[in-house]
């Protein structure tokens, strides 16, 4: 039953939710503005309403998998195998050869599935960066950064403080560009239609 799950939590993970609605609406994501798939990029390119979508859907494919694990009665470091799978499917989705998002939104549902406390205090975290510093990738890194930490406090088991710090260094390691464009003051901000 794990293996079954943890497949469907990567199949799940693997659907291009940006990438559809990008195409529905005629544009290939992967070619237009930063050239990610992810809710950041389509709002950019695409629309608000599909960004929007795009973020729900993305969020929905690492809630799922492990909110259906927990109902199977798997234990927290089978769950949270299901919700790596999860994320690294949106990752290195296999329907469009391994080439994802960067994983922030699955992640988010990640742990509202496992650690629902803790991913609220993630979101505020995210909402007084974005807010200040009207900057969608600080905010993703910052909040991804602080979630083992957030986790830790509320004692969550130690498998999902180990998940969430796997997670986090994927995310800052899918950033990489974007640092870059930190440190060189170029980072887009939320709102600009540049890259």
């Amino acid at each position: 039953m794990e293996f079954v799950l943890v497949l469907f939590g990567y199949l799940l993970g693997s659907i291009p939710t940006g990438y559809i609605l990008g195409f529905l609406a005629g544009v290939d994501v992967r070619k237009a503005g930063s050239g990610n798939v992810g809710a950041t990029n389509v709002a950019r390119v695409v629309g608000k309403r599909q960004g929007l979508l795009t973020l729900v859907a993305d969020a929905a494919k690492g809630f799922i998998p492990v909110f259906v694990s927990a109902q199977f009665g798997l234990s927290a470091t089978a769950i949270a195998f299901v919700g790596v799978a999860a994320f690294l499917g949106h990752l290195f989705p296999v329907f469009l050869k391994f080439q994802g998002g960067k994983g922030v939104a699955t992640a988010l549902g990640v742990f509202l599935g496992l650690a629902p406390l803790a991913s609220l205090i993630l979101i505020l975290i995210f909402t007084v960066v974005i807010l200040s510093s009207r900057l969608v990738s600080l905010s993703s890194m910052t909040a991804a950064v602080l979630a083992p930490v957030a986790l830790w406090f509320f004692a969550y088991p130690p498998i999902l403080v180990a998940m969430s710090v796997f997670l986090a260094f994927m995310i800052i390691l899918r950033h990489r560009g974007n640092i870059q464009r930190l440190r060189d003051g170029t980072e887009p901000r939320f709102g600009s239609s540049s890259r």
